[in-house]
């Protein structure tokens, strides 16, 4: 009931091909297809089924982690050793290489999710049925063709702006600017938005649906990284006023599979356990869960492990801790004590917001490729801390530290003597909101995001013995295999 089923069908054709390698349009859609509400329906559920993609296209994975973690100073590749995913590893110590099948997978699983947002905005236009729903439908494309586009342009850069389906004859598309990029996500969510229902207009049913929350949320997101502070403060204020959303008050609770959906989620992507996910095909399970959890007697693979520095941004008995990082000693849930000769690996952390319980791994099939852990993309605490920013930076201190400050009662969970309020002013308040996005954020796929933002990711990356390069280290290159499929139409970025 919880989670909106995803509907593959005959729509599901693409393969793993470059995103200009498409098969002709009449290959994937006939003439008697796009007739019906129930057939539009469909073709939107094949494009929210791209956000699922974990190790499509096969056999490499896209993780969000991959990048807002493992790239930043809070969590290190781990697996079984430096040749385990090899080429994380470069990408991690960012010496990356175009012939990564790494940023390859993170190119085409995001454009297949333009592609499909594409067929559903192409078709359903035409299809007699209610038009409020059309409308909400072309809403939710939208949303998702400018989430794959948001993903892109903070990795990539300045990537080819793809807004409908493509010919044969249409493969040479150069790259567009980055600016062109933003401008185009920007325009993609202020239409959506008037036409996405509130997340309490939803049945249980359709719970996982795009609502009009999670593409303000984007929205700010994207006005943030623009420096539109005053706009990404009212879109905050916004959010906030509606209601629609709150702080639960167990920080703990979250990332629970009781957890999901609640009170403070604004967009989260919908994983099951109890499906037919095979590696690389059409996964509707989460891989995080067998990829982060301890290797050795755990059965997990070990990446994504928590670095000390990152443990010690944490306050004196700050409770986010506990939630966020496995310690020796610590008990991870049904599986038993954590120690290293159970582990057999020296590392003394591991993450537990992806962690699941062996009691709920899947019933049938592969547990590893059927986790049943949602993707928390958005929370409400992120906004809260965005829009505190926003705050800041349009001058107002005063309600900046009354939302940083929100975001700490509710860590503090009625212990009156840790985590005390924020009294900063200046630029040590900005400093106090950005140490709040990072512990209550920890290993959520934001960290080296928020420092690219911000201007912060060389100078805090060099001073903690990283390879950073300015100008860059900022960006992954450009596939090589899609640069030679346009015949060189694609230019690569600098210093790869």
């Amino acid at each position: 009931m919880k989670r909106i089923q995803i509907i593959l069908g005959m729509l599901l054709m693409v393969g793993c091909q470059g995103f200009l390698d498409k098969e002709p349009l009449t290959q994937v859609t006939t003439e008697n297809f796009y007739q019906t509400e129930a057939q539009a329906i469909e073709a939107l559920y094949a494009a929210y089924s791209t956000l699922q993609y974990d190790c499509q296209p096969a056999p490499a994975g896209h993780f969000r982690w991959f990048w807002g973690d493992i790239l930043s100073d809070d969590s290190e590749k781990g697996g079984s050793g430096p040749n385990d995913v090899a080429s994380l590893a470069r990408l991690e110590n960012f010496e990356g290489r175009s012939t990564s099948e790494l940023v390859a997978a993170e190119w085409k699983a995001d454009y297949d999710g333009v592609y499909y947002a594409n067929v559903v905005l192409e078709n359903i236009p035409d299809i007699e049925m209610n038009p409020f729903l059309k409308d909400q439908i072309l809403g939710e494309a939208r949303f998702i063709r400018a989430y794959m586009y948001y993903n892109l342009v903070t990795v990539f850069g300045g990537v080819p702006l793809v807004d409908k389906v493509l010919a044969p004859s249409e493969d040479l598309i150069p790259r567009n600017t980055a600016d062109e990029i933003w401008d185009f996500i920007e325009s993609d969510l202020t239409t959506a938005i008037p036409d996405l229902p509130l997340r309490s207009q939803y049945t249980v049913e359709e719970t996982g649906r795009i609502t009009k929350g999670a593409a303000q949320a984007l929205l700010q997101r994207v006005y943030a990284w623009r420096g539109k502070w005053a706009e990404a403060l009212a879109l905050g204020q916004s959010i906030i006023g509606s209601a629609e959303y709150r702080l639960v008050a167990n920080y703990g609770s979250i990332f629970t599979t009781a957890g999901e959906n609640g009170p403070e989620s604004v967009f989260e992507i919908q994983f099951m356990n109890r499906s037919n996910g095979d590696w690389g095909r059409f996964e509707e399970g989460n891989l995080s869960n067998v990829f982060q959890r301890a290797r050795g007697e755990f059965g997990g693979y070990g990446f994504n492990i928590p670095t000390q520095d990152l443990v010690d941004e944490f306050e004196s008995d700050d409770p986010r801790l506990e939630y966020t990082v496995f310690r020796v000693g610590d008990q991870m849930g049904d599986r038993g004590v954590f120690t290293l000769d159970r582990t057999g690996f020296p590392h003394e952390y591991y993450s537990r917001k992806y962690f699941l319980n062996r009691s709920e791994e899947a019933p049938t099939g592969d547990a590893n490729v059927n986790g049943a852990s949602n993707d928390r993309v958005i929370r409400y605490a992120d906004v809260l801390l965005l829009t505190a920013e926003a705050a800041y930076h349009t001058g107002n201190e005063a309600l900046a530290r009354e939302l940083v400050n929100e975001v700490r009662e509710r860590a503090r969970n009625g212990v009156n003597n840790i985590l005390p309020d924020v009294t900063a002013t200046g630029t040590a308040l900005l400093d106090a909101i950005y140490h709040e996005r990072r512990v209550e954020l920890a290993l959520e796929g934001h960290r080296f995001f928020d420092l690219l933002r911000t201007g912060r990711a060389g100078s805090v990356m060099r001073a903690k013995g990283f390879n950073f390069v300015d100008g860059v280290s900022e960006l992954l290159p450009i596939p090589l295999q899609e640069i030679q499929l346009s015949n060189n139409t694609l230019e690569q970025n600098p210093g790869y």
